[in-house]
């Protein structure tokens, strides 16, 4: 296994974690599982950390598609690389901090977020070249 498939791999032990801590933010505001067990027809109104967990969830899932994507294509092109390795571990390591950054509402998240987006760029110029 490529060094990038197995950050990938702790990508989505991220994005697994992410969810939990989104959904268990979710079932305290809303104060029981009647809500979530129930068939949900008006959506329930999250404010604070829940909404701000529910956009960094949101955030993650269509950041991590172009990275998967790409780690998954220079594994199967035997494409590992410095530049790739970097990218890879600087994009798990960006994404890991956007979730408290977002959460806690810290005016940064933007940079942390552009660090993730430009590690998903240099995985793919190193696949391209």
């Amino acid at each position: 296994m490529s060094y990038e498939v197995f950050i990938l791999a702790y990508a989505v032990i991220l994005g697994l974690i992410h969810l939990v801590i989104t959904a268990l933010a979710a079932r305290r505001q809303e104060g029981n599982l009647k809500y979530a067990a129930g068939p949900r027809d008006k959506p329930f109104e999250y404010t604070g950390m829940a909404a701000r967990l529910q956009r960094s969830f949101a955030n993650f899932k269509e950041t991590f598609v172009f990275f998967a994507v790409i780690i998954i294509c220079l594994a199967l092109r035997g494409r590992s690389s410095e530049l790739s390795q970097i990218g890879a571990t600087v994009y798990l390591v960006a994404r890991t901090l956007y979730i408290p950054a977002y959460a806690f509402g810290w005016p940064f998240r933007f940079a942390i977020w552009l660090v993730s987006f430009f590690a998903i760029v240099a995985c793919l110029i190193a696949l391209l070249i």
